[in-house]
């Protein structure tokens, strides 16, 4: 479970700012059954985290503001910060530049770093993890651990200007090989990603709640449907996704899938003129099944109606296709789900009921966590959302993004949440001047 993000000098971030999902404990009612409302929030919106010092997390967060206010850049940190994690030994060359982006409107800020910290859970134990980086190299980075709430410093690392070079601290409670890890560690890598390469047991599971727990979307258009192909192999997990499907008023009743062995014949004419390209995917799918048709099944009350899914369907019912497999998987197996602009493609009732799916402790088991950003305003329900779950990013004069919560207001008494946003009460709206055409 995620507890919270930080980040400092990145694109539209300048300074330090951060996301957290620890639930605020004076999270004060805002609706007419009072107490009674905060409490019932607090049950499904909220879960124990099992730590003294942090009582309870959110199951969910939803980011607002204008256009170009930053708050794809929120989400953007976290997917380089993941990304980067999983790939930078393994997909990183010596001396290949790390595609970081800091502060631009600020000669200082041009100069710094950027930095990534983040704190989460793994089996009960919390975890603090974080590096600064140029697109040159690794400035610092560090590892603790806090089992039973007692501080352990697993590693340090820092480059010293003055030496060229870097300086390593290593806690008593960090067993790995630490002269072979910071030896083979590049410039332009991370500590914890080149451990893994070199098989170290004790760091496994910070890489692979990485790796199989965070789950970061900037762009909807990167959502891919291997999750559903995958929920689809069985009838039983079939029947949620129809029975998901179903729900979203997308009309269909069932889906027929054909698979057959590869064959190099099934490759359309346009790869032969590439050869390369040819003899890779003939490769990739050699002795593989893969599917040939795809139908949607159509019951009109009267007749079976069959429509080829890719050719017939709309958009947005392919869109909720793909969603519909990470939806089942992010929250039967805990996970936590990041996405940029969630509202796209999906209708306000139907982005509600994936809300409630996160908020339901009976549907969401596993704690699972979600946050997105969104314009979709009718969300901004006291009935729907507690002020520690609601977040807005604002610019500045000078351009630098702010990220701050509701908690930092308090509304009044049954004060309409969506219409004190857009009269520009919490800020976060934009400004819109005078235009000809």
């Amino acid at each position: 479970m995620l507890i919270d993000f930080s980040v400092t000098n990145f694109r539209s971030i300048k300074q330090k700012q951060t996301l957290s999902m620890v639930a605020a404990e004076d999270d004060d009612e805002t609706t007419d059954s009072g107490q009674a409302a905060k409490k019932g929030l607090e049950e499904t919106n909220t879960f124990p985290s099992g730590l003294e010092k942090l009582p309870r997390l959110l199951r969910s967060a939803v980011i607002y503001g204008a256009n170009a206010s930053g708050k794809t850049n929120v989400v953007r940190a976290l997917y380089f910060m993941g990304s980067f994690i999983i790939s930078s030994f393994k997909n990183f060359s010596e001396g290949e530049s790390i595609r970081v982006k800091p502060f631009l409107f600020d000669t200082e800020s041009a100069k710094l770093p950027s930095e990534f910290e983040i704190t989460f859970m793994i089996e009960g134990i919390r975890y603090q993890y974080g590096f600064a980086a140029t697109t040159e190299r690794i400035m610092e980075e560090w590892l603790f651990s806090y089992p039973e709430g007692k501080t352990q410093r697993w590693f340090e690392r820092a480059f010293d200007n003055g030496s060229s070079s870097y300086k390593y601290r290593f806690g008593r409670k960090f067993t790995g090989q630490k002269k072979i890890i910071e030896t083979a560690t590049r410039q332009n890598a991370l500590f914890l990603s080149t451990a893994i390469q070199l098989n170290d047991d004790q760091l496994k599971p910070v890489y692979n709640w990485f790796l199989n727990t965070l789950e970061v979307f900037p762009d909807l258009t990167r959502i891919i449907s291997r999750f559903t192909w995958d929920y689809l192999e069985s009838e039983s997990s079939k029947s949620r996704i129809l029975s998901f499907l179903k729900a979203a008023d997308t009309g269909i009743s069932d889906i027929v899938i054909e698979r057959r062995p590869f064959n190099p014949d099934m490759l359309p004419p346009s790869i032969d003129s590439n050869s390369s390209l040819r003899e890779q995917i003939i490769k990739d799918l050699k002795d593989k099944v893969v599917i040939t048709d795809f139908k949607s099944i159509h019951d009109s009350g009267i007749s079976q109606i069959t429509l080829d899914f890719e050719e017939d369907e709309s958009n947005g019912t392919k869109k909720l296709f793909d969603l519909s497999g990470l939806w089942f998987d992010v929250i039967s197996k805990g996970k936590v789900l990041v996405v940029d602009e969630l509202d796209t493609s999906l209708h306000p009732l139907l982005l509600r009921t994936i809300v409630d799916m996160f908020h339901d402790p009976k549907s969401n088991s596993h704690n699972a966590q979600l946050i997105f950003n969104t314009h979709d305003t009718t969300l901004l329900d006291p009935d729907i959302y507690r002020r520690d779950q609601i977040w807005f990013t604002e610019k500045d004069r000078c351009g630098a993004t702010s990220l701050y919560s509701l908690v930092e207001f308090i509304p009044k008494k049954n004060e309409a949440l969506e219409r004190g946003y857009l009269n520009g009460r919490y800020g976060a709206i934009p400004f819109i001047g005078d235009f000809e055409f």
